[in-house]
């Protein structure tokens, strides 16, 4: 079933706003959510505007945008990912959702001509070819992940959960909550194939989920989802190696959990970390220092909502918004840029919230 809606009356103008920013909402329709939102963003108060939504594709999880493309992965058995045009108030299909030959897939990355899956059911990451038009093409390449994690229910196998360029665009790093590691492989701009360079552990029963870059492309900071701690790693882009250095908890020593951190966003100055905390449903935030080298735990702030699956910070780095996925929101919050520490600011409703893109 394909449906393509507009929103609120102040939303019908369409996809921009005066500042040219937009917003796109992912929701899983199976616990109810609408699919994917389109909004309009104030450039000054952060404010989302709906202005109109699609549920053209089942459970689109994780979203990332391309001009006036945006794709989307569908989490399901068997897995598939989409695209659509964005230029009017609600997003339009471009074509019917191509499968990735994988179960639930649940986060997507652009790579050059490219887009790559994480597929968390069958632990492999899979790339797709994209035309000129933005169109997707079928599967060019799958890896495979192989081992085990001492959490027996998490950790049977592998569960790659998020896959991302490293700054230089050089190398693809993928996270897998299954087998307690980050493998790093190259791409074949031409083909599309990953061809894999080189892995590494992390404490076992950690269960990293994702991992956001420093902005000098020095760091790179894993956040956990089976313990609620960060793994501050040292990334060494020229060798395409990733070192571990420590880990800091994303909630207070005296926290009872049970906590699954779900999302982490680093500073456009690289002085700030935030992390989002499922169960204690708060936004973690952390100081950045020694270099990039330490991180350190200094305010949990309510996120606004409950169970935050995704935080995102504006382009502009003044806002940081939560998708809020029980309560059904997404919530934006006014950053304070010498102390780190975000303030609630507003919300819009967003049934089964799962992610956040700017554009």
């Amino acid at each position: 079933m394909r449906a393509e809606r507009d929103g609120t009356e102040q939303g019908r103008a369409g996809g921009r706003d005066a500042g040219g920013t937009r917003a796109f909402i992912g929701s899983f329709t199976s616990a109810g959510g609408p699919g994917v939102l389109a909004a309009t963003v104030a450039p000054d108060s952060g404010a989302l505007t709906l202005t109109g939504a699609s549920d053209a594709v089942a459970d689109p999880s994780f979203l990332a945008l391309d001009g006036d493309v945006l794709y989307a992965v569908s989490e399901a058995d068997p897995g598939a990912a989409a695209a659509f045009d964005v230029t009017g108030p609600a997003p339009r299909p471009l074509g019917a959702p191509v499968p990735v030959d994988a179960a639930g897939p649940t986060h997507l990355a652009l790579v050059g001509g490219f887009l790559l899956t994480a597929n968390y059911t069958s632990g492999s990451v899979t790339s797709l070819a994209r035309t000129a038009d933005g169109r997707l093409g079928p599967v060019a390449d799958q890896a495979r992940h192989h081992g085990s994690g001492p959490v027996a229910d998490r950790q049977q196998g592998p569960h790659a959960h998020q896959v991302l360029p490293d700054p230089t665009g050089r190398w693809v790093l993928a996270v897998d909550l299954g087998t307690d590691s980050v493998t790093v492989s190259v791409l074949d701009p031409a083909t599309g194939a990953l061809r894999p360079h080189g892995t590494t552990a992390l404490r076992p029963g950690t269960g990293p989920r994702h991992l956001a870059f420093h902005p000098a492309g020095t760091h790179a900071y894993v956040l956990n989802e089976l313990e609620p701690t960060l793994t501050v790693c040292r990334w060494d882009a020229e060798a395409g190696v990733l070192t571990p250095l420590g880990e800091t908890r994303v909630v207070p020593e005296d926290a009872t959990g049970p906590d699954h951190p779900s999302e982490v966003v680093v500073a456009p100055d690289g002085r700030h970390l935030w992390a989002a905390v499922r169960g204690a449903d708060t936004l973690a935030v952390l100081a950045l220092e020694t270099g990039g080298d330490t991180a350190r735990l200094v305010a949990s702030v309510p996120c606004g909502g409950r169970w935050p699956r995704d935080l995102a910070l504006a382009p502009s780095g003044r806002h940081l918004y939560v998708a809020n996925e029980r309560s059904g929101d997404v919530t934006w919050f006014t950053v304070d840029a010498a102390t780190g520490l975000p303030a609630r600011a507003g919300s819009v409703p967003a049934p089964a919230a799962s992610c956040v893109v700017f554009g």
